[in-house]
């Protein structure tokens, strides 16, 4: 279970509270094991949904159930918000130079394989499992690279400065001091900041650099694929509150 979309009341009442309630009904039911899809982003807890989701991971590890806690990195569906825009003819945005962050992005199907072998594999058994799909990790660039080559067009970027992010974020704070509905608006700044400055890769804890190589990968689906198959029709992307563009 998850938030739908971050904001603080939401983070706590589902990531943390409604999992507590779920893992006291596995404690009732004498449930052997718990399998918990996280993400790869609590390992640096900036945010509300972040410290909620790792909140919980820890009432985990403390109780007397063996769990697995997978961490993914990007989904497929929250790195598609541009496809639409790019195959109008519109550039595709990039935060700074668009090389800040990375990810190994996996797919819906690769994901749900890697849980459901959770069930079986002891050697899952009481860890904290970050996972991302095939390949070599890429960047926001190389994500607009593929969605124009695909469409066989040059390459368009517009940069969108990180100082106006953070000028939105300052006012939404101050507002939201004044009109409450803009205190959720100045998290989801925040969510957007956040996703434009840190990669969802491992992280070292000790030079808190975020490694491609540490990143283990799984499954055979590729991003390219799922642009593809997007730009042909072949499937939709239905990505409600993780709309970001």
């Amino acid at each position: 279970m998850a938030s739908r979309t971050g904001v603080p009341k939401d983070a706590w009442e589902v990531d943390y509270e409604a999992q507590l309630n779920l893992l006291t009904a596995a404690k009732s039911a004498n449930v052997g094991r718990m399998i918990l899809l996280s993400a790869i982003c609590v390992q640096r807890p900036l945010l509300a949904f972040q410290k909620a989701k790792l909140a919980f991971e820890e009432k985990l590890v403390g109780s007397s159930i063996d769990y697995s806690i997978v961490r993914p990195t990007a989904f497929f569906k929250s790195l598609s918000g541009q496809v639409e825009r790019v195959k109008r003819g519109k550039p595709f945005l990039l935060f700074g130079n668009g090389e800040l962050t990375a990810c190994k992005p996996i797919s819906d199907k690769d994901l749900a394989h890697y849980i459901i072998d959770c069930v079986e594999q002891d050697g899952r058994k009481n860890r904290i499992l970050p996972i991302g799909g095939p390949g070599e990790a890429v960047t926001p660039r190389q994500q607009g690279e593929m969605l124009f080559s695909l469409l066989g067009r040059e390459p368009r970027f517009r940069h969108i400065p990180l100082a106006l992010i953070d000028a939105i974020i300052a006012g939404l704070n101050l507002a939201g001091k004044f009109i409450p509905k803009a205190a959720p608006k100045a998290e989801l700044a925040k969510i957007g900041r956040y996703y434009a400055t840190e990669s969802m890769l491992v992280l070292d804890p000790e030079t808190g650099a975020y490694g491609a190589t540490a990143t283990p990968s799984t499954g055979s689906d590729t991003l390219a694929e799922h642009y593809a198959n997007l730009l042909g029709g072949k499937t939709q992307n239905e990505r409600g509150d993780h709309t970001v563009f």
